[in-house]
């Protein structure tokens, strides 16, 4: 009976380490996969430029300025930006511009019958996860092009201005030709084809989260 609780209890043990074990392997490799995935995430991030509009607040109202104000920016910085070469060059001339954008989001305001401040700037900012045709941006901190209405505290609206996944005529959030064909330039094949896959990036940022912890 002694040596059949020895060989119970032995057998309980190697479960234990074993399941232990298992866990850990998954866990280590949870977090490479999640930390490879924020390295591409920043790498990515070096090459292209977003565009970042903060409504006043939340109400109708504001929400359908920030859309008129979007779309009168967004056009000009359109064709200001038709031959950027880099994300570089892109912040360089929207910089250069800066009161040229504040003139043109001021003026929407006023012709709406509002006195909203304009704030606009170049500044890191943190985006989830968004997904342009068959392109997945994973979630993280991009560089942005900011146009901030008023107290900036209601819903914004974003997009990538470089390359250019903004402006195509009136219609928003399109991926051309020349797009598609900029972007594959601007990045590494590897970067590239990780904006084409299906990944859970909520998933390992969470367990970066706990790693991290």
């Amino acid at each position: 009976m002694k040596e059949y609780n020895r060989k119970k209890l032995y057998l309980k043990r190697a479960l234990f380490y074993g399941m232990l074990l298992l866990l850990l392997v998954f866990t280590a490799g949870s977090a490479k996969k999640a930390y490879e995935g924020r390295r591409m995430q920043e790498d990515i991030a070096e090459k292209i430029l977003r565009f970042h509009v903060r409504a006043n607040s939340d109400g109708d109202e504001d929400q359908k300025l920030k859309l008129k104000v979007r779309d009168a920016v967004g056009k000009e910085m359109g064709e200001l930006l038709q031959d950027a070469k880099t994300a570089e060059e892109s912040s360089r001339i929207a910089r250069e511009h800066f009161p040229e954008i504040i003139h043109i989001a001021k003026e929407v305001i006023r012709q709406e019958g509002y006195d909203y401040p304009v704030e606009v700037k170049l500044s890191s900012v943190e985006f989830p996860v968004k997904t342009y045709g068959s392109y997945t941006f994973p979630a993280g901190t991009y560089q942005a092009l900011e146009v901030i209405i008023g107290a900036g505290m209601g819903h914004n609206w974003w997009c990538v201005m470089y390359p250019n996944m903004c402006f195509e005529g009136s219609v928003y959030e399109v991926v051309d030709g020349k797009s598609e064909k900029v972007l594959k330039d601007t990045l590494s094949e590897t970067e590239y084809q990780s904006l084409m896959e299906e990944k859970n990036y909520k998933i390992s940022w969470k367990w970066l989260d706990f790693w991290d912890k």
